[in-house]
């Protein structure tokens, strides 16, 4: 995908970028090639691949979600910046926060925030399941969003004690939700959430399919929830 055939396919969703939009993604993807010499952010580092299987994939949330009526959101194992990044280009006015556990990709998001010129980006080190006990952050957002962290069962875990009741997780997953799906069914339900719609789509130029999980948290999360960091993992929810 061209950087010209990413803003044609933008802009048929309703996603019409700048010329700084434009620069941003430009600047971004130089930032990511040039960091990815020193630490592993990402295997993909051609062009038309990063903008179809980053930049692009990051930004289908907006296709299915209303991105222009939240304010905070927070990416959980933001890692190298997807989603967060590429939505906070499309979407100024959000109040970004970055979560992960590598604290040397904090370094990268400080850099790339500053670079771009991009507001209201907040990297922060630790755990999902650390930062999610503490009060500074836990249900005070009102969207919250993973990229292919781990499977749905697990993620919600990390994810939904961070949503506002009444916010909301959206979870960018890759094919064969279904079993996913019925693994997570009683985590969710356990966590306070509810799955309210599932959208299935084929990344373009054969780069494979994709699904969307919307959840809804209609329920505050129980205070045993995040379990320490490592159990989840060890002992999903099932």
């Amino acid at each position: 995908m061209t950087k010209e055939q990413f803003a044609e396919v933008l802009a048929a969703q309703g996603i019409s970028l700048t010329d700084r939009q434009k620069e941003q993604f430009d600047h971004f993807f130089r930032l990511l090639v040039e960091w990815n010499e020193k630490m592993n952010l990402t295997g993909i580092t051609e062009e038309e691949q990063v903008y179809n299987k980053h930049f692009y994939d990051s930004i289908t949330p907006a296709f299915y979600f209303p991105f222009d009526q939240v304010q905070s959101v927070v990416d959980i194992g933001g890692g190298a910046g997807f989603p967060s990044i590429p939505l906070k280009i499309c979407f100024p006015h959000l109040k970004m926060t970055i979560i992960d556990s590598l604290n040397k990709r904090m370094s990268f998001l400080q850099h790339v925030a500053k670079e771009l010129g991009l507001e209201n980006v907040n990297p922060v080190h630790g755990r999902a399941e650390d930062r999610g006990q503490e009060a500074m952050y836990r249900e005070k957002f009102d969207l919250v969003v993973a990229r292919a962290v781990a499977r749905l069962n697990l993620l919600s875990e990390f994810c939904l004690p961070f949503a506002k009741v009444g916010g909301h997780f959206v979870a960018l997953k890759g094919a064969e939700i279904t079993p996913e799906l019925a693994e997570a069914k009683k985590a969710i339900k356990t966590l306070g959430g509810k799955t309210r719609k599932v959208e299935t789509f084929q990344l373009l130029e054969e780069a494979g399919e994709r699904n969307i999980v919307i959840m809804e948290k209609i329920e505050a999360t129980p205070k045993s929830y995040p379990r320490k960091a490592g159990v989840p993992a060890k002992k999903p929810l099932v």
